[in-house]
């Protein structure tokens, strides 16, 4: 894979790259990189004829900080975005997330429709049926770090022990228990080892879930209004049968489906906890050239 540079939304952003055609520009989530995330999925890309290309998100390294601090999810769909401009993307672009990745993709998919031409997601469903589960028992049990990530104490103890809670948290309660996480922890700790870069990551529990702001009405018109339409493109969303911090039953993917654009598609990857794409590659990574080809 290439490593390249580009400014785009006003971010300097580090990613890697592989192949030639149309681009395939894939997001990932917290606490990750761009290149150990979609590892597996970028030289299929390639070998399918798109021009994959992987980017660390603002505040994880070696892309740049913001000047201003913000992490809002506003300006990480305003970066995807840009990001196809800059990288000279046309309309059959496909746009590919993975957790804030992942609410990133809805975001953006709807804000430029004319930039994607097909739109994919994995382990983070849409806001309506996201933000519903967050508020049940369930749904805060499971998400207790989005809680956790408010206090201030929180960087102190992910720094401490060279990022040891981080690599628990990675091995033990986001993947299923059969996945070795050393690599994934290895890319995490390198985007986000000081303490700046992990300030910044905490931002986006901070800045787009904070406890003063969420769930209030300004809060859910600005959430709504940014990943609540769903895209209108053909979408394929994918989720983990072992994901413990988004529970998803059959039901809850039907109901996802049925809401979906005609000629959409959503299934389960089997054994899989919440990092499905490094998780269970050759079925993940199937299904999704599957979905592009057709």
């Amino acid at each position: 894979m290439k490593h390249g540079r580009v400014t785009a939304n006003g971010i300097d952003f580090s990613y890697v790259e592989e192949g030639e055609g149309p681009l395939a520009l894939l997001l990932h989530g917290f606490p990750e990189s761009g290149a150990a995330t979609w590892r597996h999925l970028i030289p299929e890309l390639a070998a399918a004829g798109y021009r994959a290309v992987a980017p660390n998100m603002r505040g994880f390294a070696p892309t740049a900080l913001p000047a201003d601090g913000r992490m809002l999810i506003a300006d990480l769909v305003a970066d995807a975005n840009a990001l196809h401009e800059e990288l000279s993307g046309d309309g059959d672009a496909v746009i590919i997330g993975h957790d804030w990745g992942g609410g990133t993709t809805w975001g953006a998919a709807v804000a430029a429709p004319e930039r994607w031409s097909k739109v994919i997601v994995s382990d983070v469903p849409p806001l309506q049926f996201f933000g519903g589960y967050a508020g049940t028992y369930e749904g805060i049990e499971a998400l207790n770090h989005f809680w956790f990530f408010q206090m201030d104490m929180a960087g102190q103890i992910l720094e401490a022990d060279d990022m040891a809670y981080m690599f628990q948290l990675m091995q033990n309660r986001w993947t299923a228990p059969d996945y070795d996480a050393t690599e994934d922890f290895l890319a995490a700790r390198s985007a986000l080892g000081d303490s700046e870069r992990l300030r910044a990551a905490l931002d986006l529990y901070r800045q787009n879930f904070g406890a003063k702001i969420m769930g209030t009405p300004e809060w859910q018109a600005e959430q709504g209004a940014l990943w609540g339409p769903l895209p209108q493109q053909p979408t394929l969303y994918l989720h983990g049968t072992k994901d413990t911090s988004v529970v998803l039953d059959q039901a809850g993917l039907d109901a996802i489906g049925s809401l979906l654009s005609e000629g959409s598609r959503t299934a389960f990857i089997e054994g899989a906890g919440h990092l499905v794409p490094a998780e269970k590659p050759a079925d993940y990574n199937a299904r999704v050239l599957e979905f592009l080809k057709n």
